[in-house]
C-alpha cells in the first residue's frame, strides 16, 4: 500500500509560545506603545524634516496618532491571532491623501513606513528578550510585522489615489471653466483679468495667439487623445473641443498629428486669444461639411487649407441665389450640355487663355472648345466681358465644382 502524503501544515512558532508568555509581552508592549511612538516620530522628523506637521482637533499630530493605533492594534492582534491584524484606515488614508494632495510621491512615505517597522522591530526584539520569547517566534514576528506593514501602505494607496483623483476632477472643472470663458463672444468685453485668473489657476500661461478645434469621436468609449501638456482639451462635449495654444510653435503640429492619429475633426485658424470664438465658428463649420462629405473624413484637418471651400460652401442660400442669377442662361439647355458649357466656362475663367488652353485643362478637343465657347457668347452676350460678372460665374461654378456638381476640371469630359 502506497502512503500519500495529506495537505502540509505549517506550524507557527508564535502559537506555540505560552499564553502566559504571549500575554506578558503584550502588556509591556502596550505600555510601551505611546512612548516607542514618540521615538518613531522623533526618528522619522530626524531623517526627514521637511515633512508637514498635521494636527487633528486635539492639537494632536496626526502622525503621532497613526504610529501608536498601529502598534496598538499589532500588538492586541499577538494575544488572539486571530486573522490579520487591521488598524482603522481613515489616519493611513488621509496620511496618503495628504502626499497627493502636496503634489508629492508615495515613495518618501513608504520609506517613513519602513523607518518606523525598523524601530518598532528593535523595541520588541528587546521585550522578547526579557520574557524570553523563543527566536523562531520572534522572527515569525517580524514576517508580520512587515506583512501589517502592506496593509498600511494599501490604505495609503487608496487614500492617495482618492486624492488624484479628486485634484483631477477639480482640475477638468476648472479647465472646462477656461475653456467656456474663453470661447464665448462676449469675453472680449470682459476685463482680462478674468481670463488671466483662470488660467493661473491651471498653471496656463496666456498664449498670444491660439487655434480651436472640433474633434469626432471614433468610437463612442474613445480614450482621450494625448494632445500634450499645454491643449485645453474638454470631451464632454458630443464633439469634444480643444484649444492649442501658439498653434505654429517648433514640434507642436507634428505633436498633435501623432496625437490625434485615428481621430478625425478639425481645427481653425490660428488667431489672437480674444478671437478664439471665431477659431472655433471656423472648425465647426468645417465639420459641418466633412459630415456631408464636402470635405475629406476620416481625419484631422487645418481649416486654412481649406479656405476655399469653407468660404464658398458655407454661405448656401447666398451661393444658391447668385446661382438662379448668374446661370440663367442654361435653364433652357440639357442638364448633360448646361453642365459641359458650365465646365468649359469655369475653365475659360480660370485659365484666362484661348481655346488650346482651355481644352488641354477640359482633355478634349480644342474645336469643341471653340464650339461651346460660342455658344457661350451667344447666351451671355456681353455679360462675359464684364468684370464683376466674371467674378460672379467664377464663385458660382466653384461652389458648384466644390459640391460635386461640376467635374474635375483636370478629367476627362
Amino acid at each position: 500500500m502506497v502512503l500519500r502524503p495529506g495537505p502540509v501544515t505549517v506550524r507557527s512558532a508564535w502559537h506555540d509560545v505560552p499564553s502566559p508568555q504571549v500575554r506578558q509581552f503584550a502588556a509591556l508592549a502596550m505600555a510601551e506603545a505611546p512612548v516607542l511612538a514618540q521615538e518613531i516620530l522623533q526618528e522619522i522628523r530626524h531623517e526627514y524634516p521637511h515633512l508637514p506637521v498635521v494636527l487633528d482637533d486635539s492639537g494632536e499630530p496626526m502622525a503621532l496618532i497613526g504610529i501608536r493605533r498601529a502598534i496598538e492594534v499589532f500588538v492586541q492582534h499577538l494575544e488572539t491571532a486571530e486573522g490579520r491584524p487591521r488598524v482603522h484606515p481613515e489616519v493611513f488614508q488621509e496620511f496618503g491623501r495628504g502626499e497627493g494632495l502636496g503634489g508629492r510621491s508615495l515613495d518618501a512615505l513608504q520609506a517613513i513606513y519602513r523607518l518606523g517597522v525598523r524601530l518598532a522591530w528593535r523595541r520588541f526584539a528587546e521585550i522578547g528578550q526579557r520574557v524570553e520569547i523563543p527566536p523562531p517566534a520572534m522572527y515569525e514576528l517580524v514576517d508580520a510585522g512587515y506583512e501589517y506593514l502592506d496593509g498600511l501602505v494599501d490604505q495609503s494607496v487608496r487614500g492617495y489615489a482618492e486624492a488624484a483623483a479628486r485634484q483631477a476632477g477639480e482640475r477638468l472643472r476648472l479647465q472646462r471653466g477656461l475653456m467656456e470663458l474663453l470661447l464665448a463672444e462676449h469675453h472680449r468685453d470682459d476685463p482680462a483679468g478674468a481670463l488671466a485668473e483662470r488660467a493661473a489657476r491651471i498653471g496656463w500661461p496666456l498664449p498670444g495667439r491660439v487655434a480651436v478645434g472640433v474633434l469626432l469621436r471614433p468610437a463612442r468609449e474613445a480614450v482621450a487623445p494625448a494632445v500634450g501638456q499645454g491643449v485645453l482639451l474638454d470631451m464632454e462635449y458630443e464633439q469634444p473641443r480643444m484649444v492649442v495654444p501658439e498653434p505654429g510653435a517648433a514640434g507642436r503640429p507634428e505633436l498633435l498629428h501623432r496625437a490625434l492619429t485615428g481621430w478625425a475633426g478639425a481645427i481653425g485658424p490660428p488667431v489672437p486669444l480674444a478671437d478664439a470664438a471665431k477659431s472655433l465658428r471656423w472648425a465647426e463649420a468645417a465639420v459641418r461639411l466633412m459630415e456631408r462629405g464636402l470635405l475629406p473624413a476620416g481625419e484631422v484637418l487645418y481649416c486654412t487649407e481649406h479656405t476655399e471651400a469653407l468660404v464658398l460652401l458655407q454661405p448656401e442660400e447666398l451661393i444658391d441665389d447668385l446661382a438662379l442669377r448668374c446661370l440663367e442662361p442654361l435653364a433652357h439647355c440639357g442638364p448633360t450640355h448646361g453642365r459641359r458649357l458650365a465646365e468649359t466656362m469655369l475653365a475659360w475663367l480660370e485659365t484666362r487663355g484661348g481655346a488650346p488652353e482651355v481644352a488641354a485643362r477640359l482633355g478634349v478637343h480644342p474645336q469643341t472648345v471653340r464650339y461651346r465657347l460660342r455658344q457661350i457668347r451667344e447666351l451671355w452676350g456681353d455679360e462675359v466681358d464684364d468684370p464683376d460678372r466674371r467674378f460672379e460665374l467664377e464663385l458660382v461654378l466653384r461652389a458648384q465644382r466644390l459640391r460635386g456638381e461640376l467635374g474635375d476640371p483636370r478629367g476627362r469630359r
